[in-house]
């Protein structure tokens, strides 16, 4: 007996078929690729190895350096100064960065080459770090696993801010020295290094400006730091700690008084300290404990 419904489920099945053979986009669906992603920050880096999505990475920047595995990925350039040319040539999907990532003609060509461009806005803050895991989730094609991943940070970063806002008192006074390379520079306001020392229950040591300034001897008599706070990458380009403290400017403050206790200076790898990745409510709660707690 004839079966109309039969016959038309078996065409449908057919038709599917053929869509599948003919490459269209239902038949491929399922094969499609994982997107191939650039990424320029190492915070943002770090997100994309928090969320499992290595293996879709096909290039970075030079301040991606963590994990360790992040430093064998093709490098880029500087945030700063990317190449369209470079870019292109891993053939990305999609490229994560921060709004200071440039030059912006770079950024412009790459859309109009048909590249996922996600910018993730910098203010230091914890949204930022949340910003940098939903841009990473979405353009990854990963985005329920970056909403688990943001929800496990937040229980984490809700906990640490309640032990910090627990401390009593005003908390030390804290400098930042950034000295890299050339003239030691401090941070004043509206930096992360500023942000950072506030979430740890601390006081910036100088206010008044914002960004860097030189470090001179008139800063450092103003400041009255009782720590100096500053990278480890820093400490080595000076050639360790001792040498550190041999620069004049520091010896008129209360953390060169007590340089024999250990204490009064203390630092951090750049990246985990100043990068505004996953690792930050564990760097908030190690320095809270180890400089305000004690």
């Amino acid at each position: 007996m004839f079966n109309s419904s039969s016959l038309s489920r078996r065409r449908a099945l057919q038709a599917l078929s053929a869509m599948a053979a003919a490459g269209s986009p239902l038949g491929l669906m399922a094969a499609t690729p994982a997107p191939r992603l650039i990424t320029v920050g190492g915070g943002i880096t770090e997100v994309v190895y928090a969320l499992g999505a290595q293996d879709q990475l096909v290039g970075t920047d030079t301040t991606s350096l963590y994990p360790a595995a992040a430093q064998a990925t093709p490098k880029v350039g500087y945030m700063r100064q990317l190449s369209a040319e470079g870019l292109l040539a891993l053939r990305p999907d999609a490229l994560i960065a921060g709004t200071d990532a440039g030059p912006p003609v770079v950024i412009d060509q790459l859309r109009s080459a048909g590249v996922r461009v996600e910018l993730v806005a910098s203010d230091h803050t914890w949204d930022e770090v949340r910003r940098k895991i939903a841009a990473v989730g979405r353009a990854s094609n990963r985005e329920a696993a970056a909403r688990e991943l943001q929800a496990r940070l937040d229980a984490r970063w809700q906990a640490v801010s309640a032990r910090v806002q627990a401390a009593k008192g005003p908390g030390p006074k804290i400098l930042f020295v950034l000295s890299h390379s050339g003239s030691p520079q401090v941070s004043g306001e509206k930096t992360a290094a500023d942000a950072l020392i506030r979430f740890i229950g601390a006081r910036n040591a100088l206010g008044g400006f914002q960004g860097y300034r030189p470090m001179t001897a008139e800063a450092m008599a103003q400041a009255a730091p009782d720590l100096i706070l500053t990278t480890t990458q820093g400490i080595e380009a000076i050639g360790g700690e001792a040498k550190f403290w041999q620069r004049p400017e520091l010896a008129l403050t209360p953390a060169f008084q007590r340089r024999a206790s250990g204490k009064t200076l203390v630092h951090l790898d750049a990246l985990e300290l100043l990068g505004f990745g996953p690792r930050l409510p564990e760097v908030v709660e190690r320095l809270h404990d180890q400089v305000v707690k004690t």
